[in-house]
């Protein structure tokens, strides 16, 4: 059979139809590219805007109700956004914490031995796996509000108070003895790290290995309590009743409170499948060899079954990451002041849409970027290196 004619010869052969064809489709998105943003220009043009960030230096008058920096509504656009920015961060960064630790858990007892407990688990999986994430965060806003006021409120713990205002905590005040102690616990983690690198280095080349969960909590421990006895222990700052609030100590919104949570339970309950079918990957002879050797069940699964599950477990637990940082965005249906609920009120007032969503479109993207880069580093260091 003849080979087919190409549609358009050229001496080059298939190499030069290849380039022509690659550059004839550069030029259409180009063009294609061009032309919308012409359109974008007349448009606002003909509404009487102008392209550009020159909005940013401008008074927002935007009220914010919370806030991690110094902000008032005389501040700039700019600042606006990044206090959005950094109301975001801070959700995103505590419920990535707090889902890992909760899911890790439950994905465990999802393989308990126990009926009770794994028909539980599996219940509670199911049934917020199933149920939209926004139907969950009013369901927990509404809850908040249904809490005693706050001469009435909870207290279930000494400092620990919860009413319709929030969750209010104790809080350690900035000062000399609370830094000290916080670069004492983090020399403390990397004495840590350095003992189990060198008793790695040790197993790897002797076949013995020295125990440092006891050394790693000496250090972890001991250099803050000998900061705090040589310096001074940082001093906790209580809440106290005045009047119709508390005053003093950290304080969580209602808004925050209800959207930590309805992200910690959503995303907890992917993670604990990703961590259930993370250990079931494993091949049950890895069990079966460690038992044999007379390892315990506890260090079986730390030792043996774990390192190799992460394998299974980290990519998808990275996509989580990333839906609970992007879901946090759902936070303008109960209030709370993240970055989307900020960018629509700067689009609201100025009219620069196009420029705000094409700067947290742009935020978004360099999150998401950076936890995959980092995600991506831990999964180098922890996979298991072939001899």
């Amino acid at each position: 059979m003849p080979a087919a004619r190409p549609l358009l010869p050229l001496p080059g052969g298939a190499t030069a139809r290849g380039l022509l064809w690659q550059a004839l489709l550069l030029a259409a998105v180009v063009l294609l590219g061009w032309s919308l943003y012409d359109n974008m220009l007349r448009n606002m043009a003909a509404r009487g805007l102008q392209f550009g960030f020159g909005f940013l230096s401008r008074s927002a008058g935007i009220p914010i109700g919370e806030s991690a920096i110094p902000y008032t509504p005389a501040d700039t656009y700019a600042r606006a956004l990044t206090v959005g920015l950094l109301n975001t961060l801070r959700v995103a960064v505590v419920g990535i914490v707090l889902c890992t630790v909760l899911g890790v858990a439950l994905g465990l007892a999802r393989l308990s031995s126990n009926p009770l407990l794994r028909g539980l688990t599996g219940g509670y999986i199911e049934l917020i796996r199933n149920t939209p994430l926004v139907l969950q965060l009013v369901f927990w806003h509404t809850i908040i509000l249904q809490l005693p006021s706050v001469r009435q409120a909870l207290n279930p713990l000494p400092g620990v108070f919860l009413s319709q205002r929030g969750l209010k905590l104790p809080a350690p005040l900035a000062e000399p003895a609370l830094w000290c102690v916080l670069l004492a616990a983090l020399g403390g983690a990397i004495l840590w790290h350095a003992l189990l690198r060198r008793e790695r280095a040790r197993q790897a080349a002797t076949g013995e290995r020295r125990p440092t969960v006891l050394p790693g909590l000496a250090a972890l421990l001991g250099l803050p309590l000998l900061s705090a006895l040589l310096i001074g222990a940082p001093t906790l700052q209580w809440p106290e009743l005045a009047g119709f609030n508390f005053e003093g100590g950290l304080a969580l919104s209602p808004e925050f409170f209800a959207l930590l949570v309805g992200l910690v339970v959503y995303t907890s309950a992917f993670i604990a499948e990703i961590v259930r079918s993370g250990i079931q990957a494993v091949h049950k002879g890895q069990w079966e060899a460690a038992r044999a050797l007379g390892l315990p069940g506890g260090r079986i699964m730390r030792l043996v079954i774990l390192p190799q599950a992460l394998r299974v477990i980290i990519p998808p637990l990275t996509s989580q990451y990333l839906n609970l940082t992007k879901n946090s965005s759902l936070a303008v249906v109960i209030g709370y002041p993240d970055l989307v609920s900020v960018a629509n009120t700067s689009i609201n007032q100025t009219g620069q849409a196009v420029e705000v969503i094409a700067i947290f479109m742009a935020v978004y993207l360099l999150i998401s970027l950076l936890t995959s880069a980092l995600m991506n580093a831990y999964n180098r260091a922890v996979a298991l290196k072939e001899r």
